[in-house]
């Protein structure tokens, strides 16, 4: 099987545990990638458990992270945004054919790291008495993804560089709550987190300039045209400055952003 299939097939599968294993185990498979080929959608993406229970953002409720269930409700808000990566690089992979093969390979390695995240996630939600699907959540990332699955420009711009940018501006005040919890396995695993998004943002970032570049946009102008036709939500200062940085976000944009643009 070639490596778009094979991307398909790991979103199709139902089990959190054996999805995050078979996306970790893509890392290591030296696929050959059909980069023309138009894979048929097989509906019902992507394959997930009946829990948790997915409702709207404003129905998850806030937990204190200093108490036990607390902090497990807050982790386990993170540990569905890191299984809702796996299937966002998974998809990134099948769905869009014609871009050069390193695209695929970039997505193939996202897809291993975030399945990463969520094992180790779900190991410390187990020390807290938790497991993942316990707590309500909600379909973000998701729902965006579906927003633009017929336009890769729009799904790089919005997805690695837009939704998962706000976990590098919100990943270090929850460390340091969590910090001050006491959680120092927590705060470990999130610095592996913070690391390996900055690199994924890196890549959105990357590929979404490849693709105006190849389209004659601006880069800065066709980003603002997307997030009003995408219904993108308008981020929120504190940034955290020197990540965006490091995930090649250049000045002009980090200009926008704290200007609320």
């Amino acid at each position: 099987m070639e490596l778009r299939q094979r991307a398909l097939a790991v979103l199709c599968v139902n089990d959190p545990a054996a999805k995050a294993a078979q996306a970790r185990a893509l890392a290591g498979l030296l696929l050959p990638v059909d980069t023309q080929a138009r894979l048929i959608d097989p509906g019902s993406l992507p394959g997930r458990p009946r829990h948790p229970q997915l409702v709207p953002p404003m129905q998850v409720p806030r937990r204190s992270p200093f108490t036990d269930a607390g902090r497990a409700a807050l982790l386990h808000s993170v540990a569905h945004i890191e299984f809702n990566a796996i299937n966002l690089a998974l998809d990134a992979i099948w769905r869009f054919a014609g871009m050069p093969e390193a695209y695929y390979r970039d997505w193939q390695r996202v897809a291993a790291e975030e399945a990463v995240h969520f094992s180790l996630l779900t190991e410390h939600l187990a020390t807290l008495g938790c497991s993942y699907g316990d707590h309500l959540a909600h379909d973000g990332l998701w729902a965006m993804t579906e927003r633009t699955a017929g336009d890769i420009t729009a799904r790089m711009a919005l997805v690695p560089r837009t939704l998962e940018a706000r976990g590098l501006d919100a990943t270090p005040p929850m460390q340091a709550k969590l910090a001050k919890a006491g959680d120092t396995r927590a705060v470990a695993i999130l610095d592996i987190i913070l690391r390996d998004e900055i690199g994924h943002v890196a890549i959105g970032n990357h590929w979404y300039r490849w693709l105006c570049e190849r389209d004659g946009l601006d880069p800065v102008a066709h980003y603002l045209l997307l997030t009003e036709r995408h219904g993108a939500p308008r981020l929120r200062p504190p940034f955290n400055d020197a990540a965006r940085r490091a995930a090649g976000f250049t000045g002009p944009e980090i200009a926008a952003l704290s200007a609320g643009l």
